[in-house]
This record gives structure tokens, C-alpha cells and sequence, in this order.
């Protein structure tokens, strides 16, 4: 079933302060947009970002990236069918739609949303009211509303596609958000439990609030992961996904890819997953001869299934021969397109152990590496 997310980002969000629209000011390091679009790797198969024509650095800055990028309408619900029609040939089936400044959106809630599409036509986080509710004017009460039954909306609200289009083309317009468009056209919304943390900013406190949240919730994981290979027979090395001449290859059960075990045993590291071998046993023949790339896609997806994003990678390789220093641009290219990093996220990096032991005296090839992971 193929999955999209709609984030709206071509509002100018003035009521947030400063002179920059509030989803491109900085946040805990990264800007808004960046936290929430990160929020969605992963969970969903396309992504589409409705941009403001007048963000020319942001179209600049994402044209040749992950993302599916579309120019906001006049309003709101004109942005969204914009989003819409840019998924229009993807034979998408569910779609999420979500606004960019609620950056603190967990996994739990875009996952329950999801899955509840999987028995209703439209679903929505919200949280029941539980404080009192007064009406007022002047700075005074003048008098109290009955809070049964209310809900406060929030985002990612999900959709079976083709009844969302359906509903927006017929919708004249004004709605507060897409569950009310949805609404008027007869489609039943689930509500699935929302997160006191999913805040949307819109004032100038809600960046603290934000931050405070996110130092909360901040979970970081570190992997080490350490491999070797002898040299026998051949004409070449793999090293993390690149092809380098040589006048022996290495030996193993795959193809002896020593930099890329070594990142995968990091990831499965953080994640207190165990090992490339448990995962993948060498006694199983299918395995024989396989790509190592297998095994980083499959602990790569992993990470993503149990909540993190990957921060960093730092490989190291450790021989005499080859020389890396020529290849390892194209290692940390290859490295971050399998991972769906970019390569400023990858560090590949060779070093000698001065003649010393078996790869000093060139028997083979070491390598050890590090993974940062961080929960979305």
C-alpha cells in the first residue's frame, strides 16, 4: 500500500515573531521544517512539500532531494490540493497531512493514524479537553463552557486519498483544518489518541516550549561495530560499496565488504539488535556471495522501524594497501545514498598501523565504526 505526507509549509506563520517565516528559524540547532520533515522518513513512501514561491532558497535547496516539491495556494485548503495533485500519478492510498510547525510529532501518533486508515476512511490525533473552559471579554470571565465531548485537533490528519480529493473539490472553502473538509463531505473521522507534545507553534514562546520538549524526549544512541577480512586470491576490494583494484581480494562468506560490516554492526549496535551474523548467519547459502548492502539496507531499516533517525556515521579502514584517501568521496557517496543520508553525514577515513600486526604486514584489511542514533 503505498503511503504519502503532505506537509504544509507556505504560510508565513507572522504571528511566531521575527523576520523569517517561523518554519525556517532555528530549533534545538536544526530549523522547524528540517525536524518535521524528518518526522516522516520513513513512515511513509513520498513526501510532498508545499512550499511559498517567495522561499527561493528553500526551492533551491530541495530540488534535487528526497522530497516532492509543490507551490502553496492562497490559502490553507489551496496549498493541500496542491500537495494532492502532486501525488496524483503516484497511485497513492493513504495520505497524511500535516502541518510543518508541529516539529514535535512522534512516531506513535503517525504510526496509529496510519493504521488506522487501515479500517477507516479519515482518522486524526486529538486530545479530550480536561481543563475548565470559560468564555471572556475584557480581560474578565463571562461564563463557562461545557467541555464534554471536545477534542483539540491535531496533526498528521490521515485520509484514504481518493476520498480527500474528492472532498476538496467540493468544499467552497473557509474550513479550519482537513478533518472539516472530510466532515462536509459525509466521510467519518477516527480519532486516535494525540500528544500533549505535539504542539504547534504559533507565538513567540512556543520555540522554547519546543526546545523544552525536545531536550525531554531527546534520546541518543551510540554503535560500535569492529570487522576483519584475510586477503586470498583476486584482483580487487569492495570497501564500503566501491570497487578498488588491487592485486588480492578479500575473503568471507559475502563479499567481504569490511568497512560496510563495520557500519552495520554499529547501527545494530545502537540499537541493541546483536550482530550482522545474527541477522544474517554465514551457515545460511543464501548468503553466500551477497552484496553487503543487503545487510545495511535491512539494519538501516530496521533503525527506522523502532523510532530513530541516523545521525552520523564514522568508518575508519585500517591497511597498507590500497590507499583510500583517492576513493573515499565515492565510498561516502555510495555509503550515504544506500542510507538515505547525505554525505556530509558519512565520515569514511583510512589509517595505518605502521607495519605493525596482520594488516601491518598486509594479511588484510581492518575496519571499525561508529553510528549515532536519535529518536524521531
Amino acid at each position: 500500500m503505498t503511503t504519502a505526507a503532505i506537509i504544509v509549509a507556505a504560510g508565513r506563520g507572522l504571528r511566531a515573531g521575527g523576520d523569517t517565516p517561523k518554519q525556517w528559524r532555528e530549533l534545538a540547532g536544526r530549523r522547524v521544517a528540517d525536524w518535521t520533515l524528518d518526522r516522516f522518513r520513513g513512515h511513509v513512501d513520498h513526501i510532498v512539500l508545499v512550499l511559498s514561491p517567495d522561499d527561493t532558497a528553500a526551492w533551491d535547496e530541495f530540488q534535487n532531494s528526497d522530497l516532492i516539491l509543490t507551490e502553496g495556494g492562497n490559502d490553507r485548503a489551496g496549498s493541500v490540493r496542491n500537495g494532492l495533485n502532486a501525488l496524483a500519478d503516484l497511485s497513492v492510498e493513504k495520505v497524511l497531512i500535516h502541518d510543518v510547525a508541529r516539529p514535535c510529532v512522534n512516531t506513535r501518533i503517525i504510526r496509529d493514524v496510519l493504521a488506522a486508515l487501515d479500517i477507516n476512511a479519515a482518522a486524526a490525533p486529538g486530545l479530550a479537553i480536561t481543563d475548565a473552559l470559560w468564555t471572556g471579554e475584557s480581560a474578565a470571565v463571562t461564563g463557562t463552557q461545557n467541555r464534554s465531548g471536545l477534542f483539540a485537533a491535531q496533526t498528521p490528519q490521515g485520509f484514504h486519498y481518493d476520498a480527500i480529493v474528492s472532498a476538496h473539490a467540493t468544499h467552497p472553502g473557509g474550513a479550519a483544518d482537513d478533518v472539516e473538509v472530510a466532515r462536509a463531505a459525509h466521510i467519518k473521522v477516527a480519532i486516535v489518541q494525540g500528544d500533549a507534545d505535539n504542539i504547534k507553534i504559533t507565538r513567540p514562546e512556543d520555540f522554547a516550549r519546543a526546545e523544552r520538549i525536545m531536550g525531554l524526549n531527546m534520546d541518543v544512541r551510540l554503535g560500535n561495530g569492529y570487522d576483519v577480512h584475510r586477503f586470498g586470491d583476486g584482483d580487487h576490494v569492495i570497501l564500503c560499496g566501491v570497487r578498488i583494484p588491487h592485486d588480492r581480494s578479500l575473503q568471507g562468506h559475502s563479499d567481504a565488504d569490511v568497512g560496510m560490516h563495520a557500519v552495520t554492526d554499529a547501527i545494530y549496535g545502537a540499537l541493541a539488535q546483536g550482530d550482522i551474523g545474527q541477522h544474517f548467519p554465514p551457515s545460511d547459502p543464501q548468503w553466500k556471495g551477497a552484496a553487503s548492502e543487503i545487510f545495511l539496507r535491512h539494519a538501516v531499516d530496521l533503525c527506522k522501524q523502532m523510532g530513530y533517525r541516523i545521525s552520523n556515521i564514522d568508518c575508519t579502514l585500517v591497511c597498507e594497501y590500497p590507499k583510500i584517501g583517492p576513493h573515499a568521496q565515492a565510498m561516502r557517496e555510495e555509503m550515504s545514498k544506500i542510507m538515505g543520508l547525505n554525505p556530509d553525514q558519512v565520515s569514511v577515513k583510512a589509517t595505518t598501523s605502521e607495519r605493525l600486526g596482520f594488516t601491518g604486514r598486509s594479511e588484510g584489511i581492518a575496519s571499525s565504526a561508529t553510528a549515532s542514533l536519535v529518536r524521531t
